[in-house]
């Protein structure tokens, strides 16, 4: 059984600083890659920055420069910094990774979800 847990999600004020971690645990034979989403109140979930396990990133033109993603291997674990925070932010945060449990069947798991509030 795989889980993905996630934290450091909570309350910060426009132009603060958070960091998510989600934690990939359980039977992994190989995790692939690791991405985060987000689902702002009443919208669509939507992709916030991904990540290969070879390093190759993505990320959405409304959090370049202020967003890093990254991810602990050994830990398989993956990182999202987020600075400069904006309201606009707001929305719950999921972890999403694609891991072979066993060799050669991939398929994609999802966190429990954090909550990311940025107040004005």
């Amino acid at each position: 059984q795989v889980q993905l847990v996630e934290s450091g999600g909570g309350l910060v004020q426009a132009g603060g600083s958070l960091r998510l971690s989600c934690a990939a645990s359980g039977r992994i034979y190989r995790l692939n890659s690791m991405c985060w989403y987000r689902q702002p109140p009443g919208k669509q979930r939507e992709l916030v920055a991904s990540m290969t396990s070879a390093g190759t990133t993505i990320s959405a033109d409304s959090v370049k420069g202020r967003f890093t993603i990254s991810r602990d291997n050994a830990k398989n674990t993956v990182y999202l910094q987020m600075n400069s925070l904006k309201p606009e932010d707001t929305a719950v945060y999921y972890c999403n990774a694609e891991i072979e449990a066993v060799r050669y069947f991939n398929r994609a798991y999802w966190g429990q979800g954090t909550q990311v509030t940025v107040s004005s």
